[in-house]
């Protein structure tokens, strides 16, 4: 598993206890390290910024579509 997977991974169970860098830091990321990867999980729309607690950023979580 990848950095940005383990990353994410993590802060989906981390439900905002944790600020990003930290959760960066458990697995190993640098502040470097852990700022790009937030920026591609922002930019493939898989997570957004919103003050959460300790953490600036939630996972968008994906709709349900009624198909019919």
């Amino acid at each position: 598993m990848d950095s940005k997977s383990k990353y994410y991974f993590l802060l989906k169970k981390n439900n905002g206890l944790l600020n990003e860098i930290d959760l960066g830091e458990q697995i190993g990321l640098d502040t470097d390290e852990t700022q790009v990867i937030i920026s591609q999980l922002l930019s493939e729309h898989r997570i957004e910024y919103v003050k959460n607690k300790a953490s600036n950023y939630r996972i968008i979580k994906k709709r349900k579509t009624n198909k019919k």
